[in-house]
């Protein structure tokens, strides 16, 4: 069962014919590609093609992304495997990993997240905007294999947010660097759930290096 695909993909920014890099970018809960690519517009890099899936109804797993699994599916395999898709896509018009961005917030981030770890390349960042590794109170990755080396992960979130502990953030973080990603984690004291100027600005940084490539 595939809920989210075939969904609408909006493009933003360069063409993929002269586009410099490209980025997806997955909108959170309740959300749409429209809200997720007006963190794009605040980026203020034309030269990137954006592309930005929508969820089934806004939404793309029903429960907080810290319960069972099973209880979200199957929405999460369904999200991943939309990312997939338009990772293979971008591979096959002739994107090296190292030009494609991925990125999202809240849900969108806990995806991007989930799926750079379980499709681990030498993508150009991973960029978790309030997101973290997706799994119940407990769960260990230790066992997933690849190599995520060298990769510029993003983890920015409030230490007090609503929706993601600060604690899941910290063990995204560790899991990372045991895969050999550089990561930048930020914990922003008493931030709301929102995308702040500070992010914006690390984004712009992990863009303009991929765009020396």
């Amino acid at each position: 069962m595939q809920p989210h695909f075939g969904n609408t993909i909006v493009h933003a920014g360069a063409g993929l014919e002269s586009a410099a890099a490209a980025m997806i970018l997955v909108h959170g809960r309740n959300g749409s590609p429209e809200n997720i690519l007006s963190v794009f517009s605040r980026l203020d890099r034309p030269q990137i093609a954006a592309f930005a899936p929508a969820a089934s109804g806004g939404t793309w797993y029903p429960y907080n992304f810290m319960v069972p699994r099973e209880q979200n599916e199957p929405g999460i395999t369904s999200a991943l495997f939309v990312l997939e898709s338009l990772v293979t896509d971008l591979l096959e018009r002739g994107f090296p990993s190292h030009k494609i961005i991925l990125g999202g917030f809240s849900q969108g981030a806990c995806l991007s997240s989930e799926f750079a770890l379980r499709h681990p390349r030498k993508y150009g960042g991973v960029m978790a905007l309030s997101g973290g590794l997706i799994g119940a109170a407990g769960t260990t990755w230790d066992d997933v294999p690849g190599s995520l080396a060298g990769v510029r992960v993003f983890l920015g979130c409030s230490d007090v947010d609503p929706y993601i502990p600060a604690e899941r953030v910290l063990e995204s973080e560790a899991v990372f660097r045991r895969m050999g990603a550089s990561v930048e984690r930020r914990l922003y004291e008493g931030m709301a759930h929102i995308v702040n100027d500070d992010e914006i600005a690390f984004m712009r940084d992990v863009i303009d290096d991929v765009l020396t490539l």
